[in-house]
């Protein structure tokens, strides 16, 4: 392992995202596949990222696109072979990048080997592998109420699903199609940690950990609280970040990863986590995580557990997230930054204008968040600019949350209309439609029918004419990305917020010795005069090209200043 008091490489690293299923499709079925990825690998590595990320390519019958996992150690024909794979994995490591493999291990699928012989019989030797429950004392099995506990399912409707044959009840945190594991049982832990081993000694260079804090639940499975007018408990306070999660991390280091060299990376997913909580998974003496993603000031913009009920963000809130992350994390830990994702609406049309000023809304959040001390995650046309879906009927959504949520709203008596324009800010599907590379057919990412629709301004948002236009995103991501990877005030600098009260300004300060970034970003379409502070410097980048006026930020506008020699800085 390496020495854990010297800054690690991931310090000064970038990693892109593939959403397989919409990269690039290189045989015309409309699904993207590992041919696909291979054939756009000179277009990553002349982006300058160092890892990528793959969601899942495993054998799934695709409940959830792949989070439902059927056989870990085979890839989906889908997606192509495992020829296409090692293919693929070689020509990554040839151009000097990673892979990380999506590890999805709180729960499997339903047609995963080990659930259906744990749904065989109550006596089955992998009973024990999943959570089975006994129906509510009092209740007849299968009859309303008659859950082992009260714990809604993330994707809507209860956690538990009856079982007939076996007369019980099993725990899916998600959809029924995903039940979840139980780490409990330590032949559980074991066959994961011998897949993981799998995996890596086929050449992958680490995971993102899916959920990975809800595996460790309490064993006694209580209620949770019902919000008032719902139906539904909220489980969390059982399953988020339990009583054994350190203790398993710690083992999974040891059996993965301890006596493994070279450069490796461990990515934990960890919905609800806090800053303390994260400190612990993160602290490299404690041999748990490397870094973490965490989900807070992603959900600034909707009313708590409710992320259908949204609203403007208040760039106050976002900034008092941010620096407690920094903050917290400075001295010991690591942050993931990221704003986009497979799960998250593209942030250019949630948090800037994918309009007018589509260009320096994209860049200038890209500055702001590469800029920050952490390890920056690019989603897949990201760097493009790409935008929400603008899908207007249900018929064009594929992901199960937002169907699902869009069939409840409408039963409950929602307007139509209503459940849709909040699927248009919020759907996963925002994010999920083709990769857009060209203005031709199908945005060149396939010449079949695209399994989702894709965003119908491609012909204006596409690969292939933003780099070769004088503002291109890809071509400033570019840019970013060449400045974490040559300068130490980026990759480790501290990190002091500036101004933290300003409802349209975002500035802060990067320093290491005795040099000094100052970054600066107007979130608005209007010119922002700046504090007299904050006007001088040597522009290092600046989203409009020019150093402009020492004391005014154009619309959405973004400069990085060196004010290593400037008094005061």
């Amino acid at each position: 392992m390496d020495d854990p008091d010297r800054p690690a490489w991931w310090t000064n690293a970038v990693v892109y995202q593939i959403y397989p299923r919409s990269f690039a499709d290189s045989t015309g079925n409309g699904s993207g596949d590992l041919t696909g990825i291979t054939e756009k690998l000179d277009y990553l590595a002349e982006l300058g990222v160092d890892v990528i990320w793959l969601s899942p390519v495993h054998e799934s019958p695709q409940f959830d696109n792949g989070y439902d996992i059927s056989n870990y150690r085979r890839i989906d024909s889908m997606y192509g072979s495992e020829a296409d794979f090692d293919t693929m994995l070689n020509g990554i490591h040839a151009r000097g990048m990673k892979l990380i493999m999506d590890l999805v291990v709180n729960h499997t699928s339903s047609q995963h080997e080990g659930f259906r012989r744990s749904a065989a019989s109550r006596d089955s030797g992998e009973r024990h592998s999943y959570w089975w429950r006994d129906a509510r004392p009092g209740f007849e099995p299968g009859e309303p109420g008659a859950e082992p506990n009260n714990w809604g399912s993330h994707f809507g409707g209860s956690a538990w699903t009856y079982h007939p044959a076996t007369e019980q009840y099993y725990l899916h945190l998600f959809t029924p199609q995903q039940p979840d594991l139980n780490w409990e049982n330590p032949q559980v832990r074991a066959k994961v940690y011998a897949m993981m081993n799998w995996w890596m000694d086929r050449g992958v260079d680490g995971f993102r950990m899916d959920v990975i804090n809800f595996i460790s639940k309490d064993p006694a499975l209580p209620d949770g609280v019902v919000e008032p007018g719902g139906v539904w408990g909220d489980g969390a306070p059982y399953f988020t970040s339990g009583p054994r999660i350190h203790e398993f991390l710690q083992e999974m280091r040891r059996a993965v990863f301890e006596n493994r060299t070279g450069d490796y990376l461990t990515v934990g997913e960890t919905p609800g986590a806090t800053v303390d909580q994260a400190v612990l998974f993160t602290d490299p003496h404690r041999g748990e995580l490397d870094m973490v993603f965490q989900f807070e000031h992603v959900s600034l913009d909707q009313r708590p557990g409710n992320k259908w009920d949204h609203h403007s963000l208040d760039l106050r809130d976002l900034k008092t997230s941010w620096n407690r992350w920094q903050r917290g994390l400075l001295e010991t830990g690591w942050n993931s930054l990221y704003l986009g994702n497979h799960d998250q609406p593209r942030h250019v049309s949630r948090f800037g204008d994918d309009g007018a000023y589509r260009y320096e809304s994209a860049t200038l959040w890209a500055t702001l968040l590469h800029l920050h001390r952490g390890t920056p995650y690019v989603y897949q046309g990201e760097e493009l600019g790409m935008t929400n879906a603008g899908f207007t009927t249900i018929e064009d959504y594929r992901d199960v949350e937002s169907r699902n949520f869009y069939a409840d709203a409408v039963n409950r008596g929602t307007d139509p209309a209503a459940a849709l324009s909040a699927l248009a800010a919020m759907s996963r599907d925002n994010a999920r439609t083709p990769m857009q590379w060209t203005g031709g057919p199908n945005a060149g990412f396939t010449s079949g029918t695209p399994w989702i629709p894709v965003n119908a301004n491609y012909p204006s948002i596409n690969a292939e004419r933003d780099r070769a236009s004088d503002r291109s995103i890809y071509r400033y991501y570019q840019k970013l990305i060449r400045l974490r990877h040559e300068s130490q005030v980026v990759a480790l600098g501290d990190f002091h917020l500036l101004d933290a009260g300003h409802p349209v300004l975002y500035a802060f300060r990067r320093s290491r010795g005795d040099q000094q970034f100052l970054v600066s970003a107007n979130v608005s379409g209007e010119d922002l005069e700046l504090p007299s502070n904050l006007g001088s410097g040597d522009l290092i980048l600046g989203n409009y090209g020019d150093a402009g006026h020492p004391h005014r930020l154009r619309p959405w506008e973004a400069r990085i200043l060196d004010i290593s020699t400037y008094e005061g800085g």
